[in-house]
């Protein structure tokens, strides 16, 4: 079967989680022995360096260039005047994927999207008003050409149906996966310390991953930390809180809460965090805070259960059916309860050590290899 996929997205600088998913599926994808995969990619205002980065990354894959046509004035384009695909990337395959919510016009061959959720819908504060436009501009055109659309749950397969008005039998789930190479429980304890000095960090921690917006709910981290904190004896030293994660948008309200609780010398804010610290961090962390509000999939707390790091999560969106009984999951809204479920994981041991046991059990069921198998069939089935 040759598999073509749109490349885009990895020639940004850095990863989040829709990368992250079409990396360890076009991976495991191209270990298929039945597979040919082909990486398009438009190349006119591409850096050398990452075009060379994304070559060396897919060794193996073939990888097909536009170098006369900017992706950004195409995707400005397409929604109004339907120039086709083909017209760029001429090989065909018998299979497209696109990862990241959008499917052009004139795609040669069977067609699929992956969309992840609906987060402009439910929660349009939180995405930038660009980003809502765009989606809504496109999404639906993109949704009818598609002969396959993808999702990572079943929470978010509801929410398409429920604003798109997708038929169920269009909407496949293909769950995100941990990957066990990256994510485990063998890194030495000097290699996390030297990862906790780099960013400042001098004793015990609990720990939030992501990128700082809104619908992560990072206002009510830091108020169920100020409320650990100030109800915990004077003599008790407690951990750290550290927010790991670049900014993303309406970030200036969590950094002036900090100033307005007087937690300065408290919180550390590390930036982004490169794809090799992120699981020392999440090692190194007492517990993996993240009370997100919205999420298609959540792929931080499996991580950070893969780290054997026992997690507090939400209770909202997709997350219990995520961790199910192997985190802890609260009202992301009670700060009260939040506060009082961390207390929970530093101050029991037996609790500690149950939920990260439980962690470790759960993380098996999420593997990219099997996950990929199942997608690989259903692409078969397709073509």
């Amino acid at each position: 079967m040759k598999i073509a996929f749109d490349g885009q997205l990895f020639l940004k600088g850095n990863k989040t989680g829709i990368a992250w998913y079409a990396h360890n599926i076009v991976k495991e994808l191209s270990k298929i022995s039945d597979n040919d995969c082909i990486c398009n990619y438009f190349s006119k205002v591409t850096w050398s360096d990452k075009e060379g980065e994304l070559k060396d990354r897919y060794k193996g894959i073939e990888m097909q260039s536009c170098t006369f046509f900017d992706n950004v004035l195409y995707k400005m384009v397409w929604p109004f005047i339907p120039i086709p695909y083909r017209l760029f990337f001429k090989k065909k395959a018998d299979v497209t994927l696109f990862f990241n919510y959008a499917l052009p016009p004139g795609v040669k061959g069977k067609k699929v999207v992956v969309v992840y959720d609906m987060a402009y819908k439910t929660c349009p504060a939180t995405v930038r008003k660009k980003t809502r436009y765009w989606l809504n501009l496109m999404l639906r055109q993109s949704c009818r050409r598609a002969d396959l659309i993808v999702t990572i749950s079943e929470f978010s397969k509801s929410e398409i149906i429920k604003y798109l008005g997708i038929p169920e039998e269009r909407i496949i789930i293909i769950p995100c996966g941990v990957d066990k190479e990256r994510f485990h429980t063998n890194y030495t304890i000097e290699s996390i310390n030297n990862c906790m000095k780099k960013y400042g960090i001098k004793e015990e921690y609990l720990l939030y991953l992501g990128t700082l917006e809104p619908r992560k709910n990072i206002d009510n981290i830091i108020k169920a930390y100020a409320l650990l904190k100030n109800r915990r004896k004077i003599s008790e030293k407690i951990p750290q809180l550290v927010l790991a994660g670049g900014k993303g948008w309406y970030y200036e309200s969590i950094f002036e809460l900090v100033k307005k609780l007087q937690l300065e010398k408290n919180i550390i804010f590390t930036g982004y965090v490169s794809e090799e610290e992120v699981p020392l961090l999440m090692s190194g962390a007492h517990v993996f805070v993240f009370p997100s509000l919205y999420e298609g999939f959540g792929m931080p707390p499996l991580e950070a259960m893969a780290c054997g790091t026992p997690v507090v999560t939400s209770n909202a969106a997709s997350l219990p059916e995520v961790v199910g009984d192997a985190g802890i999951c609260v009202d992301p809204f009670d700060v009260e309860q939040i506060a009082s479920n961390v207390e929970r994981l530093l101050y029991d041991e037996d609790e500690y050590k149950r939920f990260r046991k439980e962690g470790l059990r759960r993380v098996e069921q999420f593997d990219w290899h099997k996950i990929a198998l199942r997608f690989n069939e259903k692409l078969k089935d397709l073509v």
